[in-house]
């Protein structure tokens, strides 16, 4: 059968203390939402819907590619009056699968079990045993254990509140079933809501069967309402994939201290320090050792590079057997080729550094293409930047620029060109030329050295 899946993302988030809607808030350096959306797609759903509420044309702004189509809940009714807007652009032979746009830890193995069990005759409810399930919705089942009815804890008595089987709330119901069911919920409750959890007794009264599969992991299945779970939540999924490295060869120093903020590639036999940090898409291949301190971002890194402590890089290439800071800075559109080196306190932005290139320290190369072998020296800086444009430094293979020189774009140094020490390179140099370009100096006799 087909797969319709509808995402509730409608809440406000009040105890998130702030005015962005809940599920826009970020776990892992992604929104709540979007972990939702991605485990969705690996389930190969054909219709994905998303009921939105409190600042739907953020949440419509941020996601409109991934999702089939946005259905506004103008009120706030209850989970199954938020299902009921989607009814009318539901297939008929589809299932129809309730996931929950502020539990972003569920996984896509677990609702493929859910899955599993339903069919155009059969729904499905996940459930988790607790160790306290204060505030939450309990599963009752019959004297031979078959789910019986959900109560929801404000309604529940003495008895039923002892149960520690909870209703998750992820729900897989056959499509044709639920258009049938969806009208006869009423709000007949204390909440005044209408519940999806009524679909339990409403497929029962019906004589369809209920079926459940239940998750072993309660933050799999919890949701985020304040900033302390999401700080309990975050400390799980990294936890999760930390493990998932170390088991596939990656050497964590300390995984407590290494976070990753969006999706990351790692090869076997990395080796990654404490406080490090890799945020957007980062590719890192074998046998690179990444030093204390280090940001990645939206960038690879070669195979055998070595990324010494407190190195920042920035949506760039970095290629093999490299060698970067410490406290090097590689800033967005930088191509850094294979044996190339970066010193201590360097900064390159959007230039090529060529093969087995060396920018030792304290210097600063932008809208650059520096060959092979070239040799920059300490204080050399490239001035790309008239006040209004940007212009380029062309550098040829085997080009040595001696300590704290200025080279004033635009310019070209063809290939083994020298340039010596203090100078102010204007004018292109050609092929194996040496350029001075320093005041002549003078020295002034019987001077006195001022006096306070």
């Amino acid at each position: 059968m087909k797969l319709n899946v509808v995402v509730l993302a409608g809440g406000k988030g009040t105890r998130m203390a702030s005015s962005h809607p809940k599920v826009l808030h970020k776990l892992a350096g992604k929104p709540f939402l979007l972990h939702v959306l991605e485990t969705a797609r690996e389930l190969a759903c054909d219709n994905l819907q998303v009921v939105t509420g409190y600042g739907a044309e953020k949440v419509e702004a941020e996601f409109g590619e991934r999702v089939n189509r946005f259905v506004l809940q103008k009120e706030q009714l209850g989970t199954a009056h938020a299902v009921l807007q989607t009814i009318g652009n539901l297939d008929d032979d589809a299932i129809a699968l309730v996931l929950y746009g502020d539990v972003p830890l569920i996984k896509a193995t677990t609702l493929q079990g859910l899955l599993d069990q339903v069919d155009e005759n059969t729904m499905g409810v996940l459930t988790c045993d607790v160790a306290d399930p204060t505030g939450l919705g309990r599963i009752i089942r019959d004297n031979e254990g078959q789910i019986n009815r959900i109560v929801e804890e404000k309604d529940a008595g003495p008895n039923e509140k002892l149960v520690t089987e909870i209703n998750t709330g992820f729900m897989a119901i056959p499509v044709q079933r639920l258009k049938n069911w969806l009208p006869r919920i009423s709000a007949e409750n204390t909440q005044k809501e209408f519940y999806l959890t009524d679909l339990v007794e409403l497929a029962i009264e019906d004589g369809y069967r209920v079926t459940t599969s239940q998750c072993s992991d309660q933050l799999e299945v919890t949701g985020i309402n304040d900033r302390v779970q999401l700080a309990k939540l975050e400390r799980k999924f990294q936890k999760d994939m930390h493990e998932e490295l170390m088991k596939n060869g990656v050497t964590l120093a300390d995984p407590s201290r290494f976070d990753i903020r969006g999706n990351a590639t790692i090869a076997a036999d990395v080796e990654i320090d404490i406080n490090v940090i890799l945020e957007g898409e980062v590719t890192i291949a074998a046998n690179v050792k990444i030093g204390a301190g280090c940001l990645l971002k939206n960038c690879s890194v070669g195979e055998g590079t070595v990324l010494h402590p407190y190195t920042v890089i920035e949506d760039a290439v970095i290629g093999k057997a490299c060698q970067l800071g410490p406290f090097a800075r590689v800033r967005p559109g930088t191509v850094i080729k294979d044996n190339a080196k970066l010193g201590n306190f360097v900064e390159i932005k959007k230039s090529v550094i060529g093969k087995g290139s060396k920018v030792n320290h304290l210097a600063y190369v932008g809208d650059s293409e520096l060959g092979g072998d070239v040799n920059i020296g300490a204080g050399v800086i490239t001035c790309n930047y008239d006040g209004e444009n940007k212009h380029k430094t062309i550098i040829g293979d085997e080009v040595f620029i001696g300590s704290n020189a200025v080279l004033v774009a635009p310019v070209v140094l063809e290939k083994g060109s020298f340039v010596a020490a203090g100078s102010t390179i204007t004018k292109d140099v050609k092929k194996a030329q040496l350029a001075v370009g320093r005041g002549k100096q003078k020295n002034v006799d019987g001077w006195k050295r001022p006096e306070k």
